[in-house]
């Protein structure tokens, strides 16, 4: 006998699709372009294969989100106008920024230049664009749609707004590629504005992420390594002020071009230091965690990309102050993050397989019937 609830229980795999998903990729594209700089060096083969991994994981996503919004638009609906996952739309602009990224940076040695730049801006343009949009989608439907309240806030709550600081990140690679003169500066400085608009509204965030854990407790158990998150906005932000440097001279005037390279290291050095910090506060957490019956679920993807955006931060660093010890952050940072990403990829490919990691909410069990149990001091409900 077939009932009515059985079709729904059999509902598409992409039904509970989320946009967290994107986490794979760029957990992936990160692996690729933070070994790119590394003073040990690495296969650039070895890379270059880690990098197209992500843009084939990258297009199957983007062809599988395609589906669920078109067949699923009520579960589409319900991720919007749900607090805990509407912050992740904005992976899928981190997750086009870091495929594009990598172009540049090692998917040219396999597509050649002019491929890897005409790839870079199709990305980098639509990646910008998502994560301009979530930037304020995002925090406007936090406002006047999901009625939060300050003991719910999680560091999920910063990934529409560190989306911009990816952009300005990256955006400077194409810098030589483009016509000398206001086109370059425009692309140097529109990124710089994408760093600015991202800080600025990361530091408006994070003291709500710090409040509630010093106030309401530790996050729970599923959510604890996105504390880890907390790592992308510092670790991005220091890779952007160093690329600033790095692609300045000759671009704008003397005295900014200057400015940039100074800023590279007054910017650079106490963040990188307070994401040292953060990454033993996050640890421990993560360690009681775990301790305490923590098992898998996609938030391990937050141990990969942030981890990454510290690699290149660390890389920049050492190449502007040429510190030894930036290397050797580097180099342990990198081997944190591969470690990782083979833990986080082996248990993903796993869930898949098992079909766990796509199925919907279980249902809640049934409300036993109310009984009453005679006492000696009465009858108690």
């Amino acid at each position: 006998m077939v009932t009515a609830a059985q079709p729904h229980r059999r509902a598409p795999a992409v039904r509970h699709l989320g946009p967290n998903w994107y986490a794979c990729v760029m957990g992936t594209a990160i692996v690729a372009t933070a070994g790119a700089a590394l003073p040990v060096p690495i296969p650039r083969s070895v890379l270059t294969a880690v990098w197209a991994l992500s843009l084939a994981l990258l297009g199957t996503l983007l062809a599988a989100r395609a589906l669920h919004w078109t067949h699923h638009r009520d579960q589409a609906r319900a991720h919007l106008l749900d607090p805990a996952t509407a912050p992740f739309y904005g992976c899928l602009s981190m997750a086009l920024l870091a495929v594009g990224g990598g172009a540049l940076t090692v998917g040219r040695d396999w597509i050649g230049t002019g491929a890897a730049v005409a790839l870079d801006i199709v990305l980098f343009g639509a990646g910008t664009a998502v994560g301009l949009a979530a930037a304020v989608a995002v925090p406007y439907l936090m406002a006047v749609r999901h009625r939060v309240q300050p003991g719910q806030a999680t560091p999920v709550w910063l990934l529409p707004l560190v989306a911009p600081m990816v952009s300005a990140a990256l955006g400077p690679l194409l810098v030589p590629y483009l016509p000398a003169g206001q086109a370059r500066e425009t692309l140097l400085l529109g990124c710089f504005a994408l760093f600015g608009l991202s800080l600025i509204a990361t530091l408006l965030m994070l003291p709500l992420v710090f409040a509630r854990l010093v106030t309401v407790g530790p996050l729970p158990l599923a959510l604890t390594p996105t504390l880890f998150l907390v790592l992308g906005p510092l670790g991005q932000s220091t890779t952007a002020v160093g690329k600033f440097a790095e692609y300045a001279p000759g671009v704008v005037p003397d005295p900014y071009s200057q400015g940039f390279d100074v800023l590279a290291v007054l910017y650079g050095v106490p963040v990188m230091g307070f994401a040292v910090l953060w990454l033993g506060f996050a640890a421990a957490h993560v360690v009681r965690a775990r301790r305490r019956g923590m098992r898998f679920a996609m938030t391990w993807w937050a141990f990969t990309f942030p981890v990454g955006t510290c690699v290149t931060g660390a890389e920049a660093l050492a190449r502007h102050t040429g510190l030894v010890v930036y290397d050797g952050l580097a180099v342990g940072l990198y081997a944190l993050l591969v470690a990782a990403w083979l833990v986080a990829a082996a248990r993903t490919a796993r869930g898949l397989l098992s079909g766990a990691l796509l199925a919907g909410p279980r249902p809640a069990l049934p409300a036993p019937w109310p009984v009453t149990v005679r006492t000696t001091s009465g009858a108690v409900r």
